[in-house]
């Protein structure tokens, strides 16, 4: 029997290899957002694609989860499940599909953008595609067909950029020649290239599906559907402080920021320095697309709850050397964006431990999935929801974007230390907490020590330019290399050990 962490860590590269190529193309393009859309535009972007996640959670309604929930489940034909499923999520988009582009024009006006009632048809139909195809991609994971899986992610991440790349470098130029484009877009570069080329991979990924759709079986069961909706609905409900929670900064930038007539910049500066964090950021995605329907599927052995403690082992492990990775490496880094946009990049480190305690939480969550008490992650995420709103309404008006980098943290440390006690009580796993807490220690000190190392013998040195020499650059990154190489050593070494007896 093949090892189960091998199968696992098989399934994160192939789903990987899509969301790798996403994120690396998102990460490519940002020099090109930083430096052709100014702040304000990048920020308005930003909070459009925060009102798209939040909305999404709705319109999905937790049944992503819910197959995998309840195909697995013994005398229940999996057939049915994803029939419910898309034919629900196809009745609740389209019904929301049809409001938006009803009411496009009041929104756009209530949101303060006049004249763009264009881009709230292209949410809306971003919303629709993405949740109906949200069901069939769920239905790619649960079948264990991960590079097809990837594949169809990879086309419609390549249809984006292609789109970007068209809509950004060569419509400016050849206005009079595509003139046919101005029904869609200005003629001037601005946020709605970004979200109209989102919406054409949106369809392009949606035709890609019509041979699974159409071997899809559309006959639905009731009763199968109501308990569908008591598992999944909690679970959208919880979900929805929990994304509100993620994007909470993006949205309330507008009322909190130190200064209201700016704010859409230091929203456009503070998301320019997440991006930073993508890499952090990547390897979450690509883990929780393999981990989740994997730890449904080990649930019933005998050694599942021990095989979860190893795979928190591993993950917090790998997490750390991302951090350091980017953080010692960030002089470098940083040059992606344009050089009105480097300001915010201190917030990177907060940012960076914030998604790594994300992915922690996601894996001691698994607990009320698999016990089937989604009804308690209501709670844990509210009390996510409540801390960055406290934090941001405290702190925003002073700090700006820093307030909404530690308000994510506050909330993501309460959520796990909750979420861990309760699924100690209902769902217990034999978390070695030692040595997580020796990972996360290990981690801290390698970081505190290269900002020592940095002030006592590289206080002065800054990236190379013309006329000065390199080496005492190429020397500092080579000591931060060798940092880093000695927390992977260490990290290795602690997940090795065998429990004590």
């Amino acid at each position: 029997m093949a090892n189960p962490l091998k199968q696992l860590a098989g399934q994160t590269m192939i789903y990987g290899l899509s969301t790798i190529l996403a994120r690396i193309i998102n990460f490519l393009f940002v020099p090109i957002y930083t430096r052709l859309l100014s702040p304000e535009s990048y920020g308005v972007v930003t909070e459009f694609m925060a009102y798209i996640a939040v909305l999404q959670v709705v319109l999905v309604m937790g049944l992503e989860t819910g197959c995998f929930r309840f195909a697995n489940k013994e005398g229940v034909d999996p057939k049915k499940v994803y029939a419910n499923a898309f034919v629900t999520v196809f009745c609740v988009s389209a019904t929301f599909l049809a409001l938006m582009i009803a009411f496009a024009a009041p929104i756009s006006s209530a949101l303060g953008y006049e004249g763009y009632s264009s881009c709230i048809r292209y949410v809306g139909g971003i919303l629709a595609l993405d949740s109906l195809t949200a069901i069939l991609f769920a239905k790619l994971r649960q079948e264990s067909k991960a590079m097809k899986f990837a594949i169809l992610k990879t086309v419609k991440i390549i249809t984006e950029t292609a789109a970007n790349l068209v809509l950004f470098l060569w419509f400016p130029k050849h206005v009079d020649s595509a003139g046919w484009l101005l029904n869609f877009i200005p003629a001037t570069p601005d946020f709605s290239y970004v979200i109209f080329a989102i919406f054409i991979s949106c369809v392009v990924c949606a035709l890609l599906f019509i041979p699974d759709l159409l071997k899809l079986s559309f006959r639905m069961d009731g009763k199968l559907l109501r308990q569908m909706l008591a598992y999944s609905l909690p679970l959208m409900v919880a979900a929805l402080p929990g994304v509100v929670n993620d994007f909470l900064d993006r949205i309330l930038f507008r009322y909190f920021d130190t200064n209201a007539e700016a704010w859409r910049s230091s929203l456009g500066l503070y998301q320019a320095a997440v991006k930073l964090a993508v890499i952090m950021n990547l390897f979450i995605q690509m883990f929780r697309y393999a981990a989740e329907p994997f730890f449904f599927r080990r649930a019933r052995e005998k050694d599942s709850k021990a095989l979860y403690a190893s795979v928190q082992e591993y993950f917090t492990a790998f997490c750390g050397l991302v951090f350091l990775g980017v953080i010692l490496y960030i002089d470098v880094i940083a040059l992606i964006l344009g050089p009105q946009f480097r300001s915010a990049v201190g917030v990177v480190p907060v940012m960076l431990l914030s998604y790594m305690i994300l992915g922690m939480l996601f894996n001691v969550s698994m607990w009320y999935k698999l016990s089937g008490k989604t009804n308690m992650a209501i709670w844990i995420t509210l009390s996510g929801l409540a801390v960055t709103a406290l934090v941001i309404v405290l702190f925003m008006p002073k700090y700006s974007y820093w307030a909404a980098a530690y308000g994510h943290l506050a909330s993501y440390v309460v959520m796990f230390a909750i979420s861990s006690a309760l699924g100690a009580k209902y769902y217990p796993i034999p978390y070695r907490w030692g040595r997580l807490g020796c990972i996360l220690l290990l981690m801290g000190v390698i970081y505190g020590g290269s900002l020592l190392l940095d002030s006592a013998f590289f206080a002065s040195v800054s990236l190379p330019s013309s006329g000065t020499s390199a080496w005492p650059f190429i020397a500092k990154l080579g000591v931060h290399t060798l940092l880093i190489a000695l927390y992977g050593a260490g990290a290795w070494k602690l997940i090795r050990q065998n429990p004590k007896k």
